[in-house]
């Protein structure tokens, strides 16, 4: 794939934002270049749609993913590959190997991270954590307590990864389970409030860690338009502060670039999510001078 052919496969909807409240005027030349390439709410589709397909003729599939992949990391070394939950369910890859091929492939394209989506619990937690053996990357769950599960220790909360001297802080949060997944699946998992959990994870890698960009992995979803006041990607990132990207999952929703939303501090946060079934990868580019200060690009690359 040339450099023109990539263009064409990304949308022509990108966004430039300033973060953390640098100015395009204070952007120096001389940068460091970070980027995020994310996926959400695969759902076991291994292979492309087929061409008859009313929605999505001849779209997504992993090889197609991995090659696209493949290019940018070339183009940019210094990139994070994540994935915001409901890697299992929805074709029959799912049904008869139970999650072992869409972790096989997720570790071939050398995913860094991943959060738990409810589906994932499809199989039971014990379902799950049998097929985290094929998993070549670590999920991070910070408002799931497995305390008392199998998954105790294999989850971790956030995880801090430093590409060309720059700190980057990632935790996770998952929507909760009551009325959405039968209760002998996740078994004791206790759910505990993401907006508490997400103030206390953001203040712990900035402050603490003195991380240089803070990635929220969701799964709790983009909006509800029935019920606005439920908390969501979009709530989180109004009431909380430190967070540079909310990465999402769980409401398919296809979002063409990433919203911006003024945080609790009054200063740009963005929100992305790209649909669902690995139709869509999305990327944001983080540009930062010689003081770690930052500015993002955003955009919705189709498969």
């Amino acid at each position: 794939m040339d450099r023109r052919k990539f263009l064409q496969q990304t949308s022509a909807a990108a966004i430039l934002t300033s973060v953390g409240g640098l100015t395009l005027s204070s952007f120096k030349k001389k940068q460091k270049h970070i980027t995020i390439l994310h996926t959400n709410d695969t759902h076991s589709r291994i292979e492309s749609f087929e061409s008859s397909h009313s929605r999505y003729p001849n779209k997504g599939g992993v090889a197609r993913r991995a090659n696209l992949i493949e290019r940018i990391r070339e183009e940019n070394p210094n990139t994070l590959l994540l994935d915001a939950g409901d890697i299992f369910q929805g074709t029959p890859y799912f049904n008869y190997f139970g999650g072992e091929i869409e972790f096989k492939l997720m570790s071939m394209l050398k995913y860094d991270l991943a959060t738990i989506g409810n589906h994932d619990f499809d199989n039971s937690i014990n379902g799950l954590f049998k097929q985290l053996p094929n998993a070549k990357f670590d999920f991070v769950s910070a408002n799931y307590n497995f305390k008392n599960t199998i998954l105790d220790t294999h989850v971790k909360p956030y995880k801090v990864i430093i590409k060309d001297g720059v700190k980057i802080g990632v935790f996770g949060l998952g929507i909760e389970l009551e009325a959405l997944v039968d209760p002998k699946m996740y078994k004791e998992t206790k759910y505990i409030d993401p907006i508490e959990i997400a103030q206390d994870m953001s203040r712990i890698l900035k402050k603490e860690e003195k991380c240089d960009l803070v990635i929220c992995l969701s799964h709790l979803g983009y909006f509800y338009k029935n019920n606005p006041n439920k908390i969501s990607d979009l709530n989180l990132a109004k009431v909380t502060k430190d967070i540079d990207l909310i990465i999402g999952g769980h409401t398919h929703t296809f979002l063409p670039k990433p919203t911006i939303v003024k945080n609790s501090a009054d200063k740009n946060i963005l929100v992305n999510q790209v649909g669902a079934y690995g139709i869509n990868l999305g990327r944001i580019d983080f540009y930062f001078d010689e003081s770690n200060k930052k500015i993002a690009k955003g955009s919705t690359i189709l498969i």
